[in-house]
């Protein structure tokens, strides 16, 4: 019998076969007439609110997760994938929650952590594969601090020109503050944040506090930072539906981009074009900023800054120690000839890689409940969807078939949009000024705290509830959250009730 939260699932989501409806792989990426009709036709945003879309409730497509949505609801394998490749994702699971130490070390194909280092393992940012977490003065999160300066010659402006880079590290400190040493050492330094309460008021008189953070760092042990580098926090985002969201096709996200707001609707959403490991430019999908345009990328980059181990993709096995940290580099690494070059070889890179784009999105639960929808119309009127883009599909030629051709619901267009003064960090990613940042996708975002046993949202935690988030949104943002803002009480906890379905 299924469970009780399946029930309010439409009856059609639930037959198999419709799983294969947008599945039509046929291996060329050019779509027919006929095809490229029907794909236009089902992403137009819909103005019928009286009952849930045909397929909504599978979010993902055919790789939706129908397992319970319990703490574990964004560690489950994406339904279609193939039974021959759920090994590599369990291997791929188990080395995300490995725990890596100190070189040298008698665990050989373990060592090569840090010198310094913000995590010794992928799972404690993510925990359970959901997002990470501030400090609350209970517990230090997981949150930490990006460092990075603005280019200061012409040679350096050149390089962010040709994306070879996204802005330049802090000549002594590096990519990012690591608040963790091995043994020998001390850590660089300490994210402090503080926060002051900052009321909302509503039309109606209603009054919520936000926090409003600030970021310093104390115990900085190699003296200051250099003066134009800018401090960026971060939390970790969840994992889940990013093997769907590389495999939406460029097409369809330059579709939406509109960098000079041509069309003068005050919204200017701007593709984030990086260099990615391989040499290529590609669009930016992942990272706060759109930094990333691989999975793949990704992981190496999390590797090298966070727990400080070499890749072939990334080959610093000290992590982000700089010249300037002698004694950093002065102490042992984990490369060991006999078991490949790079701390992680090659096959963890591609196991963990693995494991992170067939992470699940679980099934939508109550799309078809009248308070849901009333929100999602809410949601829809208020503007929210000129970012929150409702749907996409996928490509026809993906690399994995399980990937190819599916609807899928993220809610999100992952352009760059000037958010406001509120939420600006001041520090240049790439294309993506100190004032804007990638839309999130919205998909799982019902099951925050289910998973993680908190909500914290946004970039750096600070909003506790989702109706926080909305509130923080400014800039090109401010009209559609004032818009929220003159709801009633009433169709406030709808609308959010719609995002809680998500």
């Amino acid at each position: 019998m299924k469970k009780q939260w399946l029930m309010a699932l439409p009856a059609l989501a639930l037959v198999p076969a419709l799983y294969g409806a947008f599945a039509l792989a046929t291996g060329s990426s050019e779509l027919t007439a006929a095809e490229a009709a029907r794909v236009e036709a089902v992403l137009k945003p819909t103005t019928d609110f009286s009952q849930a879309e045909e397929f909504e409730a599978l979010q993902a497509g055919a790789a939706t997760s129908i397992e319970e949505p319990d703490r574990l609801a964004f560690s489950h394998f994406s339904t279609n994938l193939p039974e021959d490749r759920r090994m590599d994702f369990r291997l791929g699971n188990a080395l995300f929650r490995k725990l890596w130490v100190a070189s040298p070390s008698s665990t050989q194909a373990s060592d090569g952590l840090g010198p310094f280092y913000n995590a010794r393992s992928c799972e404690q940012c993510h925990k359970d594969d959901g997002r990470g977490t501030p400090p609350d003065g209970k517990n230090p999160g997981t949150m930490f601090l990006r460092l990075a300066r603005p280019a200061a010659t012409d040679e350096e402006r050149a390089f962010l020109a040709e994306t070879m880079a996204p802005n330049f590290a802090d000549p002594v400190y590096g990519t990012q503050l690591q608040d963790k040493a091995i043994a020998g050492i001390k850590a660089e330094g300490q994210m402090k944040v503080t926060y002051s309460d900052l009321p909302f008021t509503f039309p109606d008189g209603s009054v919520v506090t936000l926090r409003k953070p600030d970021y310093s760092i104390t115990d900085l042990r190699y003296g200051p930072l250099d003066k134009t580098t800018t401090l960026s926090p971060r939390i970790a985002p969840q994992m889940i539906g990013l093997g769907l969201i590389e495999a939406i096709p460029e097409v369809q996200l330059r579709a939406h981009a509109d960098p000079d707001d041509a069309d003068k609707d005050g919204i200017s959403g701007k593709l984030n074009i990086v260099g990615s490991l391989d040499g290529k430019t590609r669009i930016g999908r992942f990272g706060w900023k759109a930094e990333t345009a691989l999975i793949g990328d990704q992981v190496a980059h999390a590797f090298a800054g966070d727990i400080g181990i070499s890749t072939s993709a990334i080959d610093r096995p000290h992590g982000d120690c700089t010249s300037a940290e002698v004694d950093c580099l002065a102490l042992a690494t984990g490369e060991q000839e006999r078991l490949g070059k790079s701390e992680a070889p090659d096959p963890i890179l591609e196991l963990v890689t693995h494991y992170s784009k067939h992470l699940a999105v679980p099934a939508r639960r109550k799309s078809g409940f009248p308070d849901v929808l009333r929100g999602k119309e809410l949601f829809y009127a208020s503007g929210c969807i000129a970012c929150h883009t409702p749907k996409f599909v996928t490509a026809k030629d993906a690399a994995f078939k399980e990937f190819r051709f599916q609807l899928i619901w993220p809610y999100s267009d992952f352009l760059l949009h000037d958010m406001g003064d509120g939420l600006a960090d001041g520090q240049v990613v790439g294309g993506a000024t100190g004032r804007e940042w990638r839309t999130a996708p919205l998909w799982g975002i019902g099951l925050t705290s289910t998973v993680t046993g908190k909500t914290f949202f946004l970039h750096d935690g600070r909003a506790r509830t989702l109706e926080e988030a909305i509130l923080w949104h400014g800039g090109e943002a401010a009209k559609t959250r004032d818009n929220y803002a003159k709801l009633s009480r009433t169709d406030r906890e709808k609308l959010i009730a719609f995002l809680e379905s998500l």
